[in-house]
């Protein structure tokens, strides 16, 4: 049984206080009365997860939290106290942020972006605000153009911050942000660049024709002016600069961004514009 995960158990049988699930290596836990469903009968298999309630016990819920370990959310402080922060993460025990877990002072009834982390030397689970570090630079060219989940962020004079799959750190500028959103929000966008500090560039919606690049611009009005160019990446540089005015390294990126973007097709002569 893991402490912070969903495990699948079985329904071992049902006491007063509730029913005792176990694994196939004889550990057993308690899912409480308030859990439970006219539909459960010993033998089921069912998915709960696992934390310690407040009395330091290793217990099972049906509830849903509203982040796991490796996830981010924006989550309220609903007290502060001798011993840390506590914050509201859809569990009836509140999710305990350690001082020392605290980028700043954390206030209550204030959402901060928070972090669930696992101690392994106490089997307790914890959350930290110091979520800078835990962030991947991104180097997985595969992504540009790929649609990937977004944990909308911050609002800044450039765009707004959002977390990129749980991953990287990225920016939706202004003037690609759709319609209004709040920090905290899921979305979905389309990483269409990466910098060389590991952060990407997203838009909101789905990957089509927006302002690419310059090439692929120049390429993409062309095709969808003429329909066709009887070009392909293996024609001589010299016919690439004629027709486009451009080089042959340059051409065949604009090619490639275009194609994975799925708005043109590459015929043996030709290229031709799908759209």
């Amino acid at each position: 049984m893991k402490n912070g995960e969903y495990n699948k158990l079985h329904i071992l049988r049902f006491t007063s206080v509730g029913a005792y699930l176990g694994d196939e290596q004889d550990n057993d836990v308690l899912l409480p009365n308030k859990y439970l469903t006219d539909d459960m009968k010993e033998g089921d298999e069912i998915e709960v997860f696992l934390y310690r309630d407040s009395e330091d016990r290793l217990v099972a819920t049906t509830e849903t939290p509203k982040l796991l370990q490796g996830q981010f959310a924006f989550l309220k402080i609903k007290e502060v106290n001798f011993y840390g922060a506590f914050a509201d993460w859809g569990l009836e025990k509140d999710l305990m942020i350690p001082f020392k877990e605290q980028h700043i002072t954390l206030d209550e009834n204030a959402y901060y972006l928070t972090a669930l982390k696992f101690d392994e030397a106490t089997d307790r689970l914890y959350g930290t605000t110091k979520v800078n570090k835990l962030f991947t630079p991104c180097e997985n060219e595969e992504i540009v153009n790929e649609i990937q989940p977004l944990l909308v962020g911050d609002i800044t004079d450039l765009g707004v911050k959002v977390i990129v799959d749980n991953k990287y750190q990225g920016i939706v500028y202004h003037s690609d942000m759709p319609k209004e959103f709040k920090r905290g929000d899921y979305t979905e966008g389309y990483i269409y660049n990466i910098r060389e500090d590991g952060k990407v560039d997203v838009r909101i919606g789905k990957p089509g024709y927006q302002r690419i690049d310059e090439h692929a611009d120049k390429l993409a009005a062309i095709l969808q002016t003429s329909g066709k160019i009887m070009l392909t990446d293996k024609s001589s540089p010299e016919d690439v600069m004629e027709l486009l005015g451009m080089s042959k390294k340059v051409f065949k990126q604009a090619i490639g961004k275009l194609y994975k973007a799925q708005l043109i097709l590459l015929n043996d002569d030709s290229i031709s514009w799908k759209k």
